[in-house]
């Protein structure tokens, strides 16, 4: 499955402006072939917008998926996207999946917040683990600082992921996450890895880009560079398949010894 990776921070506090960036990419990424188009974390609304998180959040099947969804008709494709969702008092960071005939067919909420500013504006997520069947693969979601933590990789990994998709917000300085930890999780977990950052300078932090898709055997099949693009690769279920035959990882656990760790 060719899949798009958005690398864009959009326009900060407006999701009718963000979901016109959407739109247009969405464009882009089918006239490339691409079955999925993955957009950052937050990407509706902006990431550092401070209380107006809480004013522009909305429910998983609210208005802005509503406009999601008809975007992935129209164009014929997949889109995943992060967004702030609403939940009667609790705002979560989360990101949605919508398939190409416009259902709805995954939500996870961010489990593991980054710093004071998330832990300000949102309540964590309590669902480690969240997938959705999409041609021929099972798809999961993280977001951001959920895949530096390997239990969580691995937990996906065990119940079958092949693609795990990660919006992201990864910012300066610790691009070497984008660089260097991204692949290691997706040789070593034997899956695919895309992680699609926001750019550039938002309030006070400033985004890395280094957007990619690693494969399995630990090589990004494509990586942007530290500005607005959309970058596009391959999901190759062949290569996923002799990649897992051939590295033991997952065969050679011993879940046995692993109890202390938690």
């Amino acid at each position: 499955m060719r899949t798009a990776l958005l690398q864009s921070s959009g326009r900060p506090g407006s999701t009718v402006e963000n979901l016109k960036v959407l739109d247009e990419a969405a464009g882009r990424a089918a006239a490339a072939g691409a079955g999925l188009l993955v957009a950052p974390e937050m990407f509706l609304t902006g990431y550092a917008i401070g209380d107006d998180i809480a004013r522009l959040a909305e429910s998983a099947d609210g208005d802005c998926a509503d406009a999601v969804a008809e975007t992935a008709t129209r164009h014929g494709l997949a889109i995943a996207y992060g967004y702030p969702e609403r939940a009667g008092d609790a705002v979560f960071n989360s990101a949605q999946l919508i398939s190409a005939d416009g259902t709805r067919l995954v939500n996870y909420r961010k489990t593991h917040l980054f710093g004071c500013f998330e832990r300000d504006h949102f309540t964590p997520g309590d669902q480690p683990v969240v997938q959705a069947e999409l041609d021929g693969l099972r798809v999961g979601i993280l977001i951001c600082y959920d895949v530096e933590f390997p239990e969580n990789v691995r937990a996906h990994a065990l119940a079958g992921t092949d693609l795990l998709v990660v919006p992201t917000a990864q910012m300066h300085p610790f691009q070497f996450v984008a660089e260097s930890m991204i692949p290691v999780r997706a040789f070593e977990n034997q899956m695919y890895v895309a992680y699609v950052n926001r750019v550039g300078r938002e309030g006070e932090f400033e985004f890395v880009g280094l957007s990619a898709l690693a494969g399995p055997d630990g090589i990004a099949r494509t990586r942007a560079g530290r500005a607005e693009e959309l970058v596009v690769a391959d999901v190759d279920p062949a290569l996923l398949a002799a990649s897992r035959e051939a590295n033991p990882y997952l065969r050679d656990r011993r879940p046995g010894l692993y109890g202390p760790l938690v």
